[in-house]
């Protein structure tokens, strides 16, 4: 009897405390009402844009270093690839939001995948070393071609237009209604990459995290798997970059240089790459330090680099794995 009970209250403890749905009930809770809490702490609407902007694209980073376990250090060239793309589709093509999202996700999305196929053999630093000669090659000529991008001043001269369904129109010109557009959008892509990473396809890509050679005795065809979460993670990283430049009607270089492909590894590291909503936390806590400290600091990255240490020592799987971890003890 007293081994029934033992068991009983370990298997009880392995349970998580706070239920799925109440997790997700807070989490979609705080994001639909930040318009009417936020300003009350001392924020603003633009600020949790920023936030669902980058906490999407450092989600689909995540699919690929979080859920496969490979690196990259270039995604920021997808980023800036659909930012890119949606400013110019804006400026040059079309005055059509939807449009210009679709050609900016495109753009970023199909150029990974194509450059996915080149190095999917690869792995450790060669790999992430490739995906950063990638992305700097962007960075050079969007920051060269001042004719058509504008340069190092970035692409200006356009902005994100209403959206119209027949007789009704959606203004999404003003603050507060883009960023219920903006949550509509990061819902969309993020319950697709939870269903994602739930589906066999997800469970495949955790086999090949953990043990990439028994997954290979398992005949899970390994390239082509590492191939589809690399494609998959771009189109998502390429959406998220459309949305900035609308946020913003603004694209610059800087949002292809590798030093924000970094930024977006702090966030999934910071919040817990090996979970799902590590890369929002860790995308809210980055954004808010960035906004607060900057307005006191040029130095803003020391204190957020700071941070970032004392997480890695002290909170290894990060902010959201701190909780799985103290189960496992």
């Amino acid at each position: 009897m007293s081994t029934d009970v033992a068991t009983a209250t370990a298997a009880s403890a392995r349970q998580p405390a706070v239920p799925h749905w109440a997790k997700l009930v807070v989490i979609w809770g705080l994001l639909i009402t930040a318009p009417f809490w936020l300003p009350l702490v001392g924020g603003y609407t633009a600020l949790a844009g920023r936030v669902l902007v980058f906490g999407l694209a450092a989600m689909g980073l995540n699919l690929l270093l979080g859920f496969t376990g490979v690196l990259s250090f270039g995604h920021a060239a997808y980023f800036g690839l659909g930012a890119y793309g949606a400013g110019l589709t804006l400026r040059y093509l079309v005055h059509s939001t939807p449009l210009a999202m679709i050609a900016g996700t495109l753009l970023g999305g199909l150029a990974g995948t194509l450059f996915g196929l080149l190095i999917v053999r690869r792995r450790g630093v060669y790999f992430a070393m490739c995906t950063i000669a990638f992305g700097q090659l962007w960075y050079y000529l969007a920051y060269s071609w001042n004719d058509f991008t504008g340069g190092f001043d970035g692409l200006r001269d356009f902005h994100r237009e209403p959206i119209g369904f027949g007789p009704l129109t959606l203004d999404i010109t003003a603050g507060p209604q883009f960023y219920y557009f903006l949550l509509a959008v990061f819902a969309i892509a993020v319950g697709l990459l939870g269903l994602l990473v739930r589906s066999p396809f997800g469970h495949t890509l955790r086999a090949i995290r953990e043990n990439e050679r028994r997954a290979r005795f398992l005949a899970i065809p390994v390239e082509r798997q590492i191939w589809l979460s690399f494609s998959i993670s771009c189109f998502v990283t390429a959406l998220a970059g459309t949305l900035y430049a609308l946020l913003n009607n603004f694209a610059d270089p800087l949002a292809l240089h590798y030093s924000l492909s970094g930024y977006f590894v702090v966030m999934c590291v910071m919040g817990g790459m090996r979970t799902f909503w590590g890369p929002l936390l860790g995308a809210t806590v980055f954004v808010v330090l960035q906004d607060y400290i900057s307005s006191m600091t040029v130095n803003w990255m020391s204190f957020v680099g700071t941070i970032f240490i004392l997480v890695v020592l002290f909170f290894p799987r990060g902010l959201l794995g701190l909780r799985r971890q103290r189960g496992e003890k």
